[in-house]
């Protein structure tokens, strides 16, 4: 099996880009594609939960509120009885006062008094009987008029109850497809150098494939025929193999991809690539820096050659430079060429790319 390292850029970027805005609930790029395929359903559901939640709530509050109704009847009756008892009870203490013969001037006084206080705590009691019962009961009258409140809302306004009640999880759906939209192309770019990374894991473990491989250059290369000044690179899949280095581009575009004016030519783009790569190499090797056995006639070349796979089409016209493929024709054609490098020297040339790996 080949020897596989580091994950494909494009997983790098969509993981990276959800992690900066706290979206860590995915565990492949499998789950985001299906949260993005299933948006609208899962909105639907969402919105069709709450509104049995609201419904299952309309008829909770009806009991309730019954429920309610006959508690608070109960206690004001038990209270207007406790009441009514303390006024029994005032009125005959008063009577037993008012009937009493005092002996002296200090008694008559003290209990005019006593009678003057009674009167007054009696007469309150007597104006004040209904809003005494009510102020007893008062927190379950509010319970009530709240819940009636809220069950006429719901039945006036069910729409506005239902969009309230599952508003923080659709702002949350929505808010994550957003996010998730701003690097769609990068989550079907993923997709497809996924799928030819499990093409090349099919290869003997003689052959070494970095993933996502970039390379910074300070000063620049400079490409003279192309007057370009090459500050970095970036390769989908560098696969190293005995018989050379392959370069690939993953391309998972549909067929009006293929055809649209808008996207950048990959032919341009790993030209670009392969000229930096052949002259770090060229050097290096010359410099010693990579390791090749000794030829008799001089400094041994790395074959390099460019290859763009399209997950899904590709177009009919040959292009210079590069080999266009899909996946299915992949292996065939990395299997056609052959060796010219032992299994010590394509590991060299592995681990001098790792190193070099930024």
């Amino acid at each position: 099996m080949c020897k596989v390292y580091h994950s494909v850029g494009c997983l790098t970027t969509v993981k990276t880009h959800l992690s900066r805005h706290n979206i860590n609930d995915f565990n492949s790029i499998n789950e985001v594609l299906h949260f993005r395929q299933n948006f609208s359903t899962l909105r639907h559901q969402i919105i069709s939960r709450h509104e049995q939640l609201i419904e299952n709530e309309k008829v909770a509050l009806e009991a309730e509120i019954s429920q309610l109704d006959n508690i608070i009847k109960a206690d004001k009756a038990q209270f207007e009885n406790i009441f009514l008892s303390e006024i029994e009870e005032l009125r005959l203490k008063l009577y037993n006062l008012s009937s009493s013969v005092s002996l002296n001037f200090i008694q008559r006084l003290i209990n005019f008094t006593k009678q003057w206080s009674l009167k007054k705590k009696l007469q309150s009691l007597e104006l004040n009987l209904d809003n005494n019962v009510s102020n007893a009961v008062s927190d379950l009258i509010d319970q009530l008029q709240f819940k009636t409140n809220r069950k006429q809302y719901i039945t006036s306004h069910f729409r506005d109850a239902v969009n309230e009640s599952c508003f923080d999880e659709i702002n949350n759906i929505e808010n994550k497809q957003r996010i998730i939209e701003e690097v769609k192309n990068s989550i079907y770019g993923a997709l497809g150098e996924y799928k030819v990374v499990k093409e090349l894991e099919n290869l003997s473990d003689d052959n070494i494939l970095i993933n996502d491989f970039s390379l910074s250059f300070n000063p620049a290369i400079y490409n003279r025929q192309e007057n370009d000044y090459i500050k970095s690179i970036q390769i989908d899949h560098l696969l190293i193999t005995p018989s050379g280095i392959f370069i690939i581009e993953t391309k998972n575009w549909s067929e009006k991809s293929l055809a649209s004016l808008d996207l950048r030519s990959p032919v341009e783009q790993i030209k670009r690539t392969n000229f930096a790569l052949f002259k770090i190499l060229t050097g290096d090797i010359s410099r010693n820096r990579v390791k090749l056995k000794h030829h008799h006639w001089g400094d041994r070349k790395i074959p390099v050659k460019n290859l763009i796979v399209l997950t899904n089409s590709k177009p009919n016209e040959e292009f210079q430079y590069v080999k266009v493929l899909t996946v299915n024709e992949l292996l065939g054609y990395v299997k056609y060429f052959k060796p010219v490098f032992t299994n010590e020297e394509t590991e060299t040339i592995a681990n001098y790319l790792l190193n070099l790996n930024d």
